[in-house]
């Protein structure tokens, strides 16, 4: 009996070590496969200080603080080589708060019968609905000096097809096309107002008095203040950039957008200047260059407005990229193309330099405008060399329409006097030659967050060997 509790004893002994030594054992099994797995994949992180494009997808009229918006992604976001959230993902927010203009604009606002000027209007996003119906939190900060239409200008734009013998710039130019192209696909999804709302928003903004909108279209450059997470993925192959060989040359097209704000007054030569790329750069199917890499350049020229309508110029060049992981390497990189105002003219040569132009139809304007003074005055003598003052309602509502827009016209119309519309007519053909001849031309901005295209030369032959290596 005494030897069956021996045996007993010994067997649950033996079953006791083997549990104690075998879970300490399996713990570190799973913990070397856990780590192995990990290191076999990268975190999708989207980092802080990443800016999202949001496009408000209709007008909205200005109410009050509070007041909730709905915009639309315009450009994809990346997470290294993967794209995370899809263009057209809609973005949540609302109308922060509502600043009167400065006393300097109401003051000059009120001499040409404007009342009501546009207020600064400050807006913040916080959810992103993704395609699958997720909402994910946002936390971001609108960068200043956004918050306009914007138009993606090329150096392809006034290039015509055809003629060029590189068939690596050749390649470069239909990047540049397709770049364009999907902008403006992007662009589809926000709704215009049409022909007769555009008209009566004109017709009201004419009155003394009238409301603010945030037009449709108008592009918010978010900036990131907390990074957004989708979990880790398969480790892709290391970037080409990184590895012993010098990467396969090409020209290739880089999709980034500005950290460095610029502008043309301000700027000064050989400041630094830096970018980042938005999306992964890619040669055929070998990742180049991640998203997040990091272009550093200079601006290599920079020219602010002056009288006389001269606008500022701005060109930067880059040759230095930056990877996620520290690694550095020489590049040589141009612009290619850039976000402005929709309503600003620009233009940008092949050198990548990018100058603000003044529209024609400043000539016509000028012109309608010295045409309304002249109508709006004409002598009538009597037989004993006296002369009539009063004049009829045509003259007094052109005279007025030269100066004070529909309130002009009006009083021109029913006061009837010759003195009063050609004083009208004067002060607005004077003005209209000041704004459009004489005064400060335009400057350049380029705000923190703005797309930019950068053409980049990568040496050796890009994507497939040559024959005989």
């Amino acid at each position: 009996m005494s030897m069956g509790r021996v045996v007993c004893a010994a067997l649950l002994t033996c079953v006791w070590a083997t549990t104690a030594w075998g879970q300490p054992c399996a713990n570190w099994v799973w913990e070397q496969e856990a780590e192995a797995a990990a290191a076999n994949t990268v975190a999708l992180t989207v980092p802080r200080g990443m800016v999202l494009q949001v496009a408000l997808d209709r007008e909205v009229r200005v109410k009050d603080a509070g007041q909730a918006l709905r915009g639309v992604l315009v450009e994809a976001v990346y997470a290294r080589d993967r794209e995370v959230i899809p263009v057209g993902s809609e973005v949540l927010g609302r109308i922060r708060a509502i600043e009167g203009a400065p006393g300097k604009t109401r003051f000059w606002a009120a001499l040409n019968a404007n009342f009501s000027p546009a207020s600064r209007v400050e807006v913040e996003f916080d959810e992103i609905v993704l395609p699958d119906g997720r909402h994910l939190p946002l936390r971001a900060t609108v960068t200043r000096g956004s918050g306009r239409p914007v138009q993606l200008i090329t150096t392809t734009d006034n290039v015509p097809q055809g003629g060029v013998k590189d068939a690596a710039s050749e390649k470069l130019k239909e990047a540049v096309r397709e770049a364009k192209r999907k902008w403006q696909e992007a662009m589809k999804q926000i709704k215009q107002p049409g022909k007769m709302r555009r008209l009566g928003r004109f017709a009201v903004a004419q009155l003394p008095v009238h409301p603010q909108y945030l037009d449709a279209g108008s592009v918010y450059y978010a900036e990131l203040e907390e990074p957004l997470e989708f979990g880790r993925a398969p480790l892709a192959a290391q970037p080409a950039a990184m590895e012993g060989d010098d990467p396969p040359p090409c020209n290739l097209l880089a999709h980034a957008q500005l950290v460095t704000p610029l502008n043309s007054g301000t700027a000064q030569k050989d400041a630094l200047v830096e970018a980042v790329l938005t999306q992964p750069l890619c040669s055929g199917k070998e990742l180049i260059f991640p998203q997040g890499t990091r272009l550093k350049g200079t601006v290599a020229q920079v020219q602010p407005a002056r009288r006389f309508r001269r606008n500022g110029t701005l060109r930067m060049v880059f040759n230095e990229a930056v990877l996620p992981d520290g690694f550095r390497r020489e590049v040589d990189a141009n612009l290619e193309g850039v976000q402005t105002g929709e309503h600003q003219q620009a233009r940008i040569d092949r050198e990548g330099g990018t100058k603000a132009t003044t529209p024609k139809t400043r000539y016509l304007f000028t012109g309608i405008a010295v045409g309304l003074a002249v109508v709006s005055y004409e002598d009538k003598d009597f037989e004993d060399g006296s002369t009539d003052t009063r004049g009829n309602a045509s003259q007094g509502a052109a005279g007025g329409a030269a100066g004070f827009r529909l309130i002009g016209i009006v009083v021109g119309a029913l006061a009837r006097s010759r003195p009063l519309a050609l004083g009208m007519g004067i002060y607005g053909a004077a003005r209209s030659g000041y704004e459009n001849f004489v005064a400060r031309g335009d400057e350049l901005e380029f705000p923190k967050g703005t797309g930019m295209k950068i053409g980049v030369w990568l040496s050796r032959e890009c994507g497939e060997k040559k024959e005989g290596d």
